[in-house]
């Protein structure tokens, strides 16, 4: 039995003031609270900057969340087969160039696979229609040498393939060392400040519910006087006082920790760093790829000034 009252007393205890807290939120909503305790303005102002620090946050992450899924570039209508997606354009290159008959070459573009299926991004695709484009051109090819479109298209295929590895790699520097800052920024730093602000909301509806408590109740009025209700701030009895004391330094505890804990959010140079590393995957990237591409033009180029110089030696005749 004790033990059940001492239950019923705590969850009483409990229980109290979020009822009281709850009815002067319901009065507020409905016009109905006199008095309500204001925030401090640099408070309010740290709050504006926290909830725009968030939504920069959210929507920013819905955008390079992109970068975990590997097919994001790839190309919505393309249909390529288990065998396509089997192994490397490295790979079958190195089969393609050890096949001495149209049998070998057409088996090394089919061969079965050497591991995982191979990636599933734009750069990958245009390496694998490319190299499947030169073997088509060379098998036909019936004239001296090499088809030199041939010929730059399995070059094109290698480099392609290069350019998709570096976009993987640029991929995964954004997961580790951007998407992972920023989401723990969102789902951990802003959350703690959510909670120090709703711990403020809370003390600052029990500090009004205490005040509008202590000051309600007829007041004491002169024989022949009509009956006032509500008592003045110096008809407050000396218990309900120190009970609105306790609550003001509640609120303003709770107050004090949320500047606190708002400012270190927005203090903080881990967004700035990780953006900061955003930037260098992306520049390492498009440095490799400029690499790649600038080391493959100038044979490209090469062969069709070849491809013209035969040509023309030929029409002269």
């Amino acid at each position: 039995m004790d033990k059940v009252q001492a239950f019923g007393k705590n969850f009483s205890a409990s229980f109290t003031p979020f009822a009281a807290r709850t009815q002067q939120y319901v009065k507020e909503q409905l016009g109905q609270a006199e008095d309500k305790t204001q925030l401090p303005p640099d408070y309010i102002e740290l709050e504006k900057r926290v909830d725009a620090l968030k939504k920069v946050h959210t929507t920013l992450l819905q955008v390079t969340s992109q970068y975990t899924n590997e097919a994001y570039d790839y190309p919505n209508n393309l249909r390529e087969s288990f065998n396509d997606l089997g192994r490397t354009v490295s790979e079958k290159v190195s089969l393609l160039s050890a096949a001495t008959s149209p049998a070998e070459a057409q088996a090394a573009l089919t061969a079965p696979p050497s591991a995982k299926p191979q990636p599933k991004t734009f750069s990958h695709a245009l390496a694998r229609a490319s190299l499947n484009g030169s073997h088509i051109l060379s098998a036909d090819h019936s004239g001296a040498g090499e088809d030199p479109l041939s010929t730059a298209l399995e070059k094109f295929a290698i480099a392609s393939e290069k350019v998709g590895e570096a976009r993987l790699a640029q991929d995964a520097q954004i997961q580790s060392r951007f998407l992972a800052g920023w989401s723990t920024t969102l789902n951990t730093n802003l959350m703690f400040a959510q909670r120090a602000r709703k711990a403020v909301e809370n003390s600052r509806l029990s500090l009004d519910a205490t005040k509008a408590k202590a000051k309600s109740g007829p007041a004491f009025s002169l024989p022949g006087q009509q009956p006032k209700n509500g008592l003045e701030d110096h008809e407050i009895s000396e218990e309900a006082r120190a009970q609105i004391e306790q609550a003001e330094d509640e609120f303003v505890g709770q107050t004090e920790e949320a500047v606190g804990v708002m400012k270190n959010v927005l203090d903080t140079p881990e967004p700035l760093r990780n953006l900061a590393d955003l930037i260098a995957a992306q520049l390492e990237y498009h440095k490799k790829a400029y690499e790649i591409l600038s080391e493959l033009a100038p044979v490209v180029d090469q062969l069709q000034v070849e491809q013209e110089v035969r040509r023309h030696e030929t029409s002269d005749f």
